[in-house]
């Protein structure tokens, strides 16, 4: 499996007392260095951690894969279409959340998900909806046009270590099963950290996991590049 690296909370903790540290994108060519599959950010509405400025310069740094996290809205694909990264990856968003709480309702909003993905796909933006490990989610995405899914694995990560781990492992197991029978990718992400990840590979054919959170955690103690590549072996096996 590859790994995609979240560098939001560099952010997060530049922005608690303002300036330029850490540098943001320090960080990325860190962990471009490491040799990681993609930079992921989530520009959100509110702009809480990650800026404009800080997904443009991203873009601009050579040999970069850039995954852009973003709500389902009009500011955001214009963003897209603008800086025209490699990746998006379509999340829900709720401005009193302290993180992602759950995957996109494709379904409820089909329609919408299929006018959005296509003027991006059009601009061979690569498109994923994170969503919940749920088959009429997956069903919904298929129609979209979208050739990814990302799933959503926060319940997994959350019951990990008690007697409920394996009914979530088996339903993201049997979800990402189900949606490579529709022919669709699948990526990973939400709650993973250097505990649960060797689960992952359990589940066949995986492409990608996002992680961030308990990498930047790790990392100050060991330092940033140390800590993307402890989590890399981890991913690769």
């Amino acid at each position: 499996m590859l790994l995609g690296v979240n560098i939001d909370h560099v952010a997060t903790l530049r922005n608690a007392r303002g300036g330029f540290e850490p540098d943001v994108l320090t960080a990325a060519r860190i962990c471009k260095d490491c040799g990681v599959a993609s930079i992921t950010t989530h520009l959100r509405e509110d702009r809480r951690h990650i800026k404009d400025s800080d997904v443009e310069a991203i873009r601009m740094l050579p040999r970069t894969r850039l995954n852009l996290e973003m709500a389902m809205t009009d500011e955001m694909q214009e963003i897209a279409l603008r800086l025209r990264p490699h990746a998006v990856c379509i999340v829900p968003e709720k401005r009193q959340e302290l993180t992602t709480e759950g995957g996109l309702d494709v379904e409820s909003q089909l329609e919408r998900a299929i006018k959005f993905t296509k003027p991006l796909l059009e601009k061979n933006i690569e498109v994923s909806f994170f969503i919940d490990p749920d088959v009429h989610q997956i069903s919904a995405v298929s129609k979209t046009g979208a050739p990814f899914i990302e799933l959503h694995t926060g319940r997994y990560s959350e019951v990990f270590g008690t007697e409920e781990e394996e009914k979530a492992f088996q339903d993201l197991k049997g979800a990402a099963i189900f949606a490579q029978n529709f022919g669709l990718k699948v990526n990973a992400g939400h709650g993973l950290n250097y505990q649960n990840v060797g689960r992952m590979h359990e589940i066949p054919n995986l492409v990608e996991l996002n992680i961030g959170h308990s990498i930047i955690a790790r990392s100050i103690f060991v330092g940033l590049e140390q800590a993307v590549k402890e989590m890399k072996v981890l991913c690769e096996g």
